[in-house]
């Protein structure tokens, strides 16, 4: 099979990569390098089954070529992470919105079965948990960049919706919970990656806000897992998906954990959030999957817990 993933040089495009290449496929990557690293990716070159262009989503002759010449697509290409999203406000939305239109034109012109990568920002700051692929979403003003995010988003998920009731294009959309693993960049303020090597390195550990807020992290494993199995199931077609795991931590709890496993003697230090990030910032206190609609769907489970989590990143930045 002929396999196109979008943004493949990222940390979880470059997971999928492996496996689908292990499998047997034909894998074909596009990847601006925004936030991507062709280091994810350096090592799959000498299969003769894989095939990397640095190019982008936008542009469209390259993406109707790419795509006509493919099976299926996995679309993970977008602009990632609160801190690059509220640096980059108009790139991001440009990005997500039109390079992703331009993915669903030309997947329904050639017929082509269609992943949407989303996210967890979709339900933006609601306190109903866990959070349901049904609930209502709770945004903030337009007048703070992260919830444009968020819109971004969900645009993207009406979009696809609308070819598939439409069109009848084959399309399936994930809302990503915190998905963390080797490979994974703290630079665009990705908490786990950022903390383990702060605390390697003997640097302090800083948390913004105070530490109270809890996330629920997925490995990239079971997030690779659960991307294949949504895509061989013709029962996920025209459905949205959560994709994460419940096992829920405070930040500040989080960043003791990583200490203990390091033994560093890292300080912990505290920052407002307008200090880190813009005046106003909003923040979601807690954000954990309803899990039940996947694991009907597909069985999915996440096999990986925060502790294996932990030692497999630990391990891969010590190395």
């Amino acid at each position: 099979m002929n396999i196109l993933i979008t943004g493949g040089a990222g940390f979880i495009g470059s997971h999928l990569c492996e496996s689908l290449l292990s499998e047997g496929n034909k894998v074909t990557v596009i990847d601006n390098l925004s936030t991507g690293r062709f280091s994810n990716i350096s090592h799959l070159q000498d299969n003769p089954k894989f095939n990397y262009i640095i190019g982008t989503i936008l542009d469209r002759s390259l993406m109707e070529n790419l795509i006509s010449e493919s099976d299926i697509i996995y679309h993970l290409a977008a602009a990632v992470g609160v801190k690059y999203i509220i640096d980059n406000p108009l790139l991001s939305l440009q990005t997500n919105i039109i390079g992703t239109e331009n993915v669903l034109e030309f997947a329904n012109k050639y017929k082509k079965k269609v992943l949407i990568a989303s996210t967890s920002e979709i339900y933006g700051k609601s306190e109903k948990i866990p959070f349901r692929e049904e609930d209502d979403r709770v945004l903030g003003s337009t007048s703070i960049s992260r919830w444009g995010y968020s819109c971004s988003k969900a645009i993207d998920e009406f979009v696809a919706l609308a070819y598939n009731r439409e069109k009848k294009l084959p399309v399936v959309i994930v809302r990503l919970f915190n998905t963390v693993g080797p490979r994974q960049s703290g630079q665009y303020g990705m908490v786990i990656p950022k903390f383990v090597k702060a605390a390697l390195l003997g640097h302090p550990m800083t948390i913004f806000g105070d530490g109270k807020q809890s996330r629920c992290f997925t490995d990239v494993a079971d997030v690779v897992t659960g991307l294949k199995g949504l895509m061989k199931e013709p029962k996920a077609e025209g459905k949205v998906f959560n994709i994460g795991n419940t096992e829920e931590i405070t930040i500040e709890d989080l960043a003791v954990k990583i200490k203990g496993i390091t033994k560093s003697k890292s300080k912990i230090e505290y920052i407002p959030y307008d200090d880190a990030y813009e005046q106003g910032f909003e923040d979601m206190r807690r954000r954990m999957p309803d899990l039940s609609k996947i694991n009907k769907c597909i069985g999915y489970v996440p096999k990986y817990n925060l502790d294996s989590i932990l030692e497999r990143v630990v391990k891969y930045y010590e190395e």
